[in-house]
């Protein structure tokens, strides 16, 4: 699925970001566009479902790399192995099928093999309080924290501070992805 070494000296940091179909995702580009101002190489994985709320040629374009949505073909050039991931704006069906392990979307199935991976890995959810107040999602948040995964939640256990303002706190996860490997960017 993935190719390459994340971290060699001298390489740029590569940051990928898993984008699901919630509305913030009509503003990744955002988050692309701050990842790279702060010195990261982004790539760019969304859900079937996200592909409907942005542009991929403009992502493609800011990104200079494919957006994913499938596994590759024989022949095409993989991925490189990031050395983090941001998940944003990450849904409840993501992050519930995520923590148990379904892999039926090449996003999922990334998730899968870099949390495997020990990959450090930053999660924003996208999630209304009625949602996050179901058990399962405190199982999924419980289980993702589990194996190393930052999932930044609000008051409430529900999406954190400006998910619903408007303004999605693309940064907080930048932050967080630059804090969990020490990247002054």
């Amino acid at each position: 699925m993935l190719v390459g070494m994340a971290g060699k000296s001298g390489e740029p940091r590569v940051l990928s970001i898993v984008v699901s179909g919630g509305a913030p995702a009509a503003d990744v580009g955002t988050l692309v566009k701050q990842a790279i101002e702060r010195g990261w190489t982004a790539q760019v994985i969304a859900t079937p479902s996200a592909l409907a709320f942005f542009d991929a040629a403009a992502i493609e374009e800011l990104s200079g790399s494919p957006v994913r949505s499938r596994h590759r073909s024989p022949g095409e050039p993989r991925s490189r192995v990031p050395d983090a991931i941001i998940v944003a704006p990450a849904t409840f069906n993501l992050l519930n099928q995520w923590s148990l392990g379904v892999a039926d979307s090449y996003a999922l199935a990334v998730l899968a093999e870099q949390t495997g991976m020990a990959i450090p890995t930053v999660v924003l959810p996208a999630v209304s309080a009625p949602l996050a107040a179901r058990p399962q999602f405190a199982r999924s948040v419980k289980a993702l924290r589990a194996e190393g995964v930052s999932v930044l939640l609000g008051a409430g256990g529900t999406a954190p501070a400006g998910a619903h303002d408007g303004e999605f706190p693309w940064a907080l996860a930048l932050d967080e992805a630059a804090e969990m490997i020490g990247f002054e960017g």
